[in-house]
């Protein structure tokens, strides 16, 4: 017979040797047997009734309440087992999207961006602006840019961001109008739309010259994820904007 002292029990099941003296000195969880120096050892039977008891524990049963479970005569514990996996399972995914909601809650706040997972949602919907948190820390997070964005970020309420948002979407609304009414990017009406858009970033979020205006939109080229969010609005429209930008900047230094 494979048996088990409380020392092994307390390492294979995360709880404490004290825990289960106390465990055996109310009945619950009694050792099926005994070594000739007097000592508890538990067989794979009390190991399987252990874990019952951890389950329910988990789901927050007293300890009384759990014993008579487990001892009940009448009760199917075949069934009883399959309930409490559906229980447990329930209350995993409970925890998961609680963790989720703080995990999103810290990427935000991390980000500068002081709102609730549900505000995110109203504001971005899909397009989470935390789900890059950490590749946009790691690529500027040692920038003046990241920072400036950062604290000003960090007053922006959910109306501010509904704000900008708006005032964002509207620029690209523009520069979609212009593209398919056939203006060229180089057009005057181009350049104006991609100068607000350079505004709109430079007193938004962080000072935005038309050099930096220029490498954002070289990465709206180089980023497939950017190029997406244009282009799903209008196929060629993440090149307009960029050719537009270019412009703009170039008429700059005039």
């Amino acid at each position: 017979m494979e048996s088990y002292s409380v020392g092994d029990v307390a390492a294979l099941s995360g709880v404490t040797v004290r825990t289960l003296h106390h465990y055996d000195e109310i009945g619950l969880l009694v050792p099926s047997h005994r070594s000739a120096s007097g000592y508890r050892l538990y067989d794979r039977d009390d190991l399987e009734r252990l874990q019952r008891v951890l389950a329910y524990r988990a789901l927050g049963l007293p300890l009384e309440q759990i014993g008579r479970l487990l001892d009940e005569p009448t009760v199917d514990q075949l069934a009883h087992l399959r309930e409490l996996h559906q229980a447990l399972s329930e209350q995993a995914d409970r925890l998961r999207r609680q963790l989720s909601a703080i995990e999103k809650t810290l990427e935000a706040h991390e980000m500068g961006i002081r709102l609730t997972p549900q505000e995110i949602f109203e504001v971005f919907g899909d397009d989470d602006p935390t789900q890059y948190a950490v590749e946009v820390e790691e690529r500027w997070g040692d920038t003046d840019a990241y920072r400036e964005s950062k604290r000003r970020t960090s007053a922006y309420g959910k109306a501010d961001w509904l704000r900008l948002k708006a005032e964002g979407e509207a620029i690209e609304q523009r520069l979609r109008d212009l593209m398919t009414q056939g203006l060229p990017a180089t057009s005057e009406a181009a350049m104006d739309a991609a100068e607000a858009h350079r505004r709109h970033i430079d007193e938004a979020f962080y000072p935005c010259s038309h050099a930096m205006h220029r490498g954002l939109a070289d990465m709206y080229l180089a980023d497939p994820r950017f190029t997406a969010h244009y282009d799903d609005q209008a196929p060629g429209l993440a090149q307009y904007v960029h050719d537009a930008v270019h412009a703009n900047a170039d008429r700059a230094v005039r």
